[in-house]
């Protein structure tokens, strides 16, 4: 299925590792070009080496979501380069690095940084790039949330809180944009093994006693048979591709949704 990308720039948000670096050599592998904003120092040498991967060119940018005025900076750097911005993806984010069962395990403070990166950060790329496809009257945007957003998981109240404000943002933005042809959607993985799961593991296993505690792998398989019908993780390819074809003209008619890349964990009635 051709799914006529060749050509596109694509932004991801978080692209220098974890689903993001995946979803940008997806699409570099449909032949669009992946411009990477991290914040990391080693962006533009990530970037450099998934070109020679790819054969395609790539872009790198670091750059601190939390601060707007960084942000604009970096999308005015990005446009100097590629001249337009066809597609968005936003895959930065962070956990409270605790384990928040019950929430009172955690104080007020543990929350306003994950807020930061995952609500504030949304909105600076959100206010930044938005007006680039306004402008062009065309465009996709896909933020990559979790299910964590539906249901209230209670391993890390505020990055589950952060992520339900990161799909009524989505929503909102369908609703506000769709005049001008853009886009914009939701992805929210399930069990995927990258280092923000197993931060939630590590939370959880430095509160158990010594007897209770168990390995990553022990833990994970665990919760997969528990949770999980399709009963196998969900990998970083997986949530890539579903990312890759809703930024697609094969879902010209998809958007302010919410779509589930979790082996059936959340099954809405």
């Amino acid at each position: 299925m051709d799914l006529n990308l060749a050509g596109t720039s694509v932004v991801i948000t978080g692209g220098a590792s974890g689903i993001g670096l995946v979803t940008a050599r997806t699409f570099a592998e449909e032949g669009a070009q992946p411009i990477l904003w991290d914040q990391t120092s080693q962006v533009q040498q990530i970037a450099q080496q998934l070109s020679d991967e790819t054969g395609q060119t790539v872009l790198g940018f670091q750059v601190d979501i939390t601060d707007f005025s960084a942000v604009q900076e970096t999308t005015q750097q990005t446009l100097d380069q590629v001249s337009r911005i066809d597609h968005l993806v936003h895959a930065a984010a962070i956990g409270s690095g605790k384990f928040g069962f019950p929430f009172t395990n955690l104080t007020p403070a543990d929350w306003p940084r994950v807020f930061a990166v995952n609500m504030q950060g949304m909105v600076h790329v959100a206010h930044a790039v938005a007006p680039v496809m306004q402008e062009a009257k065309a465009g996709s945007i896909t933020f990559i949330s979790s299910i964590a957003g539906q249901i209230g998981s209670q391993t890390d109240p505020p990055y589950s809180a952060s992520k339900a404000a990161n799909i009524n943002f989505a929503q909102c933005m369908a609703k506000d944009l769709a005049a001008q042809g853009i886009r914009v959607n939701s992805v929210c993985p399930g069990m995927v093994q990258t280092p923000l799961n197993q931060s939630v593991w590590q939370a959880w296993n430095d509160r158990q006693s010594k007897e209770n505690q168990k390995s990553y792998e022990q833990w994970a398989g665990e919760k997969i048979k528990q949770l999980v019908p399709l009963q196998r993780w969900q990998t970083p390819e997986d949530i890539a591709n579903m990312i890759v074809f809703l930024s697609s003209d094969r879902a010209a008619q998809v958007t302010g949704q919410t779509i589930n890349v979790d082996g059936g964990f959340v099954m809405h009635w």
